[in-house]
């Protein structure tokens, strides 16, 4: 259950700053759904503004990075900070830019084994080698 309201159609357009943003969802996205988190943070309009234009910013425009890929890290980051929504979310969304079957097994073995590593050396206490230090 939600810890806030979920703004519907009808209470955004009687907010012309919520409005304006999820416009900008729609024609960014090319679709007429707005999903639940946007609606969530529709209840702080300046957060919601600035928290879609940095979306955008990273997610959406032209980058060194391929679409599919930034997807897959979202999904592990996700992943590794137990955020089942996001998971969820940008799993569909690397599958709608193209994410096979077995991408997603390999990114899910890869989630999992970074996962293990890493407690790992967190439990060891392994120092870093000097020569993955940047110089």
């Amino acid at each position: 259950m939600a810890t806030t309201r979920l703004l519907t159609d009808a209470e955004v357009e009687a907010i012309p700053a919520v409005k304006a943003v999820f416009d900008d969802i729609r024609a960014t996205r090319k679709s007429d759904f707005v999903n639940n988190f946007w609606r969530g943070l529709a209840n702080d309009p300046a957060s919601l503004k600035r928290v879609w234009e940095q979306l955008k910013a990273v997610m959406v425009a032209d980058s060194a990075i391929d679409p599919l890929t930034k997807e897959m890290i979202y999904i592990a980051v996700s992943t590794a900070n137990g955020c089942s929504y996001c998971v969820h979310s940008h799993t569909a969304a690397a599958r709608a830019k193209g994410m096979t079957d077995a991408q997603h097994g390999e990114l899910v073995s890869i989630i999992g084994l970074a996962g293990q590593t890493n407690q790992m050396v967190a439990a060891l206490q392994i120092p870093v080698d000097p020569q993955f230090e940047v110089r």
